[in-house]
């Protein structure tokens, strides 16, 4: 009866320790649009440059990119460099044994990575690298401290510097501030972020759009079948009442 006690506090306790876990940085709003094929377009073109070279999407194929409005040919001529046929999966060439000891851990597959870390995570995360000359890769991040991924879009981005205050006995992060320009100006990489991301929670559920549509239609059917169900029931049972 006691490791039953136990347990039951444990299992009633354990929301409050992962809302105790969560994360102490504000999330940026990310501006998802899964509507937006444009968005989805420029985010699968910018997964596939920047992030495809050490990130798999193992459950995500090629092929898979028409529902964005791409054929086969724009798919073949503009997104496939890993593989020639567009109906493979996203697969990487680099083994994970390598990106262990490249990185200190395993890059992750990023097929619901949107579904696991949220879109505003992703999207705070991929803007909040800093230049950090204690990291072996030289960078740093202000949503995932010491992180092993390299910042791999800093030519867009430049290269971002802490500016600290304090806050009780210690420093903190209080923002970032650019250092050395980019290629783009920071809004116009903020939009390529937003699109990255935009096609990361597409990728994690494709049908969600249509998922998402079919509910609105069986809710409509269910007030409709309703309707007709209540004065069914009417007709049925007004000699009885």
């Amino acid at each position: 009866m006691k490791r039953l006690k136990n347990f039951l506090f444990l299992l009633a306790a354990a929301p409050v320790v992962a809302f105790a876990a969560g994360p102490t940085v504000p999330l940026d709003k990310a501006p998802i649009n899964l509507s937006d094929q444009d968005s989805l377009q420029r985010g699968a073109r910018m997964f596939v440059n920047y992030c495809l070279n050490c990130h798999s999407a193992s459950v995500m194929r090629y092929s898979r990119l028409q529902d964005l409005g791409l054929t086969e040919e724009q798919i073949k001529d503009n997104l496939l460099f890993a593989t020639e046929k567009p109906g493979e999966p996203m697969h990487v060439a680099m083994r994970h044994a390598e990106g262990k000891a490249w990185f200190g851990a395993t890059p992750p597959d990023l097929s619901v990575i949107a579904r696991s870390r949220g879109a505003d995570w992703l999207y705070t995360y991929l803007r909040g690298f800093y230049r950090d000359d204690t990291r072996a890769t030289g960078w740093n991040n202000t949503v995932f401290d010491k992180v092993g991924m390299p910042h791999v879009m800093w030519d867009l981005q430049g290269e971002m510097v802490p500016v600290y205050k304090k806050d009780g006995e210690h420093e903190v992060i209080e923002r970032l501030e650019l250092a050395k320009p980019g290629s783009v100006s920071l809004a116009e990489y903020d939009a390529m972020v937003g699109d990255l991301v935009n096609y990361l929670q597409w990728m994690g559920e494709p049908a969600q759009n249509q998922r998402k549509q079919l509910g609105v239609i069986v809710l409509l059917f269910l007030g409709v079948f309703f309707v007709v169900a209540y004065y069914l029931k009417k007709e049925f049972w007004k000699d009885i009442h």
